[in-house]
């Protein structure tokens, strides 16, 4: 569901948007909210001014790519060990959590 997640510092452009934004964040939730974003972001150039700036969104919600994120090994095993291995979430007491199964209900 996370494979192939946008690295941190890439600069995206919204559908519908006129500004560029930059992730700086990848499965997010904002606070009160039951929703599990993708991604959050800031403005760019100018970085994270104030925390009402900060954007949520999916990755459906992106219309173009200008720059992919600084990858090294550090990332792409980030990547590998948790985004690659992530199944289904949910927010649980306010945290993002591993979604429960019947079968761990059941235990």
């Amino acid at each position: 569901m996370y494979k192939n997640m946008l690295p941190n510092g890439t600069v995206v452009l919204l559908k519908g948007g006129e500004k560029r934004i930059m992730i700086c964040g990848r499965i997010q939730a904002k606070a009160g909210d039951d929703t599990i974003y993708d991604y959050s972001a800031c403005y760019y150039p100018e970085g994270l001014v104030d925390p009402s700036s900060i954007f949520f969104f999916n990755r459906d919600a992106i219309e173009r790519v200008f720059f992919i994120g600084y990858q090294d090994e550090e990332e792409l095993e980030f990547r590998n060990q948790i985004l690659d291995q992530l199944g289904e979430l949910e927010i649980r007491d306010g945290a993002i959590v591993p979604k429960e199964t019947e079968e761990d209900e059941a235990e």
